[in-house]
């Protein structure tokens, strides 16, 4: 998996950026502290389902696209600190990956 960036790296670089909003006016827009943005921004906090909806009315773009890419730097953020060589295999070699759950 590439690394994916942080998304608030996103939001900074081609949203914040180009449009030349401060963080502050950006804060402002969306409602949220000037704080809670700039943690945001500066990757120390998550893009949580609330801000998500704000990022999407704000800048024309669904909350899926805002989840997906924190859920895409967390997983690999996880996968840099699990050792997923220490977990036993409940599964047998011959089941997928992806089987079924019914």
């Amino acid at each position: 998996m590439k690394n994916p960036v942080h998304p608030g790296t996103v939001l900074r670089d081609l949203y914040l950026g180009p449009l030349e909003l401060t963080i502050t006016d950006a804060a402002k827009g969306l409602g949220v502290t000037r704080k809670t943005l700039s943690q945001l921004i500066n990757g120390h906090q998550a893009v949580t389902p609330d801000m998500a909806l704000r990022l999407a009315e704000a800048f024309n773009t669904t909350p899926q696209l805002w989840l997906n890419m924190q859920q895409n730097y967390d997983l690999r953020e996880a996968e840099k600190k699990v050792k997923t060589h220490t977990v036993t295999h409940f599964w047998a070699p011959s089941q997928s990956r992806n089987a079924k759950v019914v």
